[in-house]
């Protein structure tokens, strides 16, 4: 088994574990991003306030409505992505040890290959896995609302038995239902909804990897100096990934907001305000309406999801990994030759 496939199914498994422990998380942020509050009202309710109201108002499955299709996307955008970006990174080391030979650099990646591997592999991601996240994102933002159990007629004396405040639960949100809507909203163009900044935003794991390789590689190269041996643990992995995932998270949030609204389902009549065309549309409607607030909403709750998702993924994924090669070499992972460094 090649090491692109070992750290590609790697990645889908932490990316999975990692989903199914954050996903509430992921479901209110999303509400959050893609509120259209014009009055520039700020949300008074916290992250957990938030989490109760939907839970009281629509139930406990709503925290987790497109998990099913969230998965699947998690697994395929990890794995598209980890395998990529080992096929890639291979090549950026052999690239480095043949300029090495000609007298040029140490043989290391640097800085700047690291994130022009990540950035490709990004877009790769991108472009194949982009539809599942629309799908996700509007099953999401699904709100379930009852209805009255008679409206529009006046009672009559049969009525009179049922209690007034009766109602009847619109029915079931599901993948289906969330892909035909927006196959009927926008044709099959409509799944590739919010690529743009969706492309853009590779930047996000661009830097998230660059600072989480550059902060392993120092960590490594400090505990090479010891004499013990010791090496990266799995809660500095944990840690690691929390601060390399901050980082890239605070840069490109805006990104991510407008992402969010161009996915979720659009207003087809009403406040035109709330009508977003493209890309650009949204970003002048969001600043004239709402202001810089609008591209900022649920930060702090995307900061917690993401820096625990991402922490949990790249713990996960490196044990996974260090698992694999210790049952394919049926020894130590000390005993497998090193990849050029």
């Amino acid at each position: 088994m090649s090491d692109a496939l070992i750290n590609g199914l790697a990645g889908a498994g932490g990316g999975i574990i990692a989903q199914l422990i954050t996903y509430p998380l992921q479901t209110v942020n999303t509400r959050q991003q893609t509120e259209r509050d014009v009055k520039k009202e700020k949300r008074k309710l916290g992250t957990f306030q938030q989490m109760c109201q939907v839970v009281k108002h629509e139930g406990w499955d709503r925290l987790y409505g497109g998990l099913g299709p969230s998965l699947v996307g998690t697994a395929a955008s990890q794995g598209v992505y980890y395998y990529f970006y080992q096929i890639f990174r291979n090549k950026a080391e052999v690239a480095s040890l043949e300029r090495m030979k000609a007298g040029i650099g140490d043989g290391s990646v640097g800085m700047l290959s690291s994130l022009l591997v990540a950035a490709i592999s990004g877009c790769v991601n991108v472009l194949l896995t982009n539809p599942i996240w629309v799908v996700v994102t509007r099953m999401q933002t699904h709100k379930k609302v009852s209805k009255p159990s008679l409206p529009g007629r006046a009672l009559t004396p049969l009525d009179e038995t049922i209690p007034p405040t009766a109602v009847v639960d619109p029915p079931s949100y599901g993948t289906t239902h969330a892909i035909q809507e927006l196959y009927d909203e926008a044709g099959i163009k409509g799944f590739w909804k919010g690529v743009i900044p969706t492309m853009i935003m590779v930047s996000n794991p661009s830097i998230q990897y660059m600072l989480y390789e550059t902060l392993l590689n120092k960590l490594k190269k400090r505990r090479a100096l010891r004499k013990d041996g010791s090496g990266v643990t799995a809660l500095e992995i944990f840690f690691l990934g929390a601060v390399a995932k901050l980082g890239a998270t605070v840069v490109t949030y805006p990104l991510l907001v407008v992402k969010a609204r161009l996915q979720a389902k659009q207003a087809v009549a009403g406040d035109k305000r709330h009508q977003y065309k493209g890309t650009l549309d949204a970003i002048l409607k969001m600043i004239r309406y709402e202001g810089l607030y609008g591209f900022y909403k649920g930060m702090g709750t995307k900061i917690v999801q993401s820096v625990l998702a991402a922490a949990v993924l790249f713990m996960v994924k490196e044990e996974l990994v260090r698992s694999a090669r210790f049952l394919l070499t049926k020894g130590p992972v000390g005993r497998i030759k090193s990849k050029p460094q």
